[in-house]
């Protein structure tokens, strides 16, 4: 059977017609294994630049890859250890009331330490996502720690703070205060829900696993 031009011609146009649609789903395929690369590859840079310096100072100490990120994890586990100890407990604070006493530095450490502590102390971090009203329309944000009481005397007990991440960008986002009854529990995981916002909507959100099964055995019931 031959093809005729004009075929040829109709492949052609619409090949040209998802041009873009295609070029777009290569990115979208490529960026998140491109900037999983890129930063693994930059932390990777950065330890083995400590692991370089190593035999420098200790002659005995070979080089091999991986020596950097093994010295630092290494680093950090006894400095943790020595902290654990009472005495040392009180050079920490003595530390900490030193740089509170320098203004700059005093609200990066502060901010970064309280941050540190929400993150990997924090059980229940980004764990409840809920719709809220934000800009005469819905956000889906993350229910944070219960306002304070002093807070909560002036906007009112009945209120919940919620943060709303910014699209593309999880290190930024908005602090809110919505009333109880306008909050909308969501059953989906905050990987979801984070996949959501990183991709600005192109991943949207899924339910949790619970919420499937339960809507699979109301479905069979039918």
């Amino acid at each position: 059977m031959r093809i005729r031009d004009e075929d040829y011609v109709e492949v052609a146009k619409e090949t040209v017609k998802k041009a873009p649609s295609n070029f777009m789903n290569g990115i979208i395929v490529l960026a998140p294994i491109a900037i999983t690369i890129f930063v693994v590859k930059t932390l990777l840079d950065i330890t083995e630049g400590f692991g370089i310096l190593i035999p420098q100072y200790f002659p005995e100490i070979k080089y091999f890859p991986g020596l950097g990120l093994i010295s630092i994890l290494i680093f950090i586990f006894v400095i943790g250890w020595i902290f654990s100890f009472g005495a040392m407990k009180y050079v920490l604070r003595f530390g900490e009331w030193f740089l509170g006493k320098i203004p700059f530095v005093k609200f990066i450490y502060y901010s970064v330490k309280q941050f540190s502590k929400a993150v990997f102390e924090s059980d229940s971090m980004f764990e409840k996502v809920v719709l809220v009203p934000y800009h005469q329309s819905k956000a889906i944000g993350f229910l944070m720690s219960d306002p304070p009481k002093f807070l909560r005397d002036q906007i009112g007990h009945d209120y919940v703070c919620v943060f709303v991440p910014w699209s593309l960008n999880m290190t930024s986002g908005t602090n809110i205060f919505v009333k109880r009854s306008d909050v909308v529990y969501l059953d989906i995981d905050s990987k979801s829900a984070l996949q959501y916002m990183l991709t600005a909507g192109t991943v949207m959100p899924t339910p949790t696993k619970k919420k499937i099964d339960a809507d699979e055995t109301y479905i069979q019931n039918l």
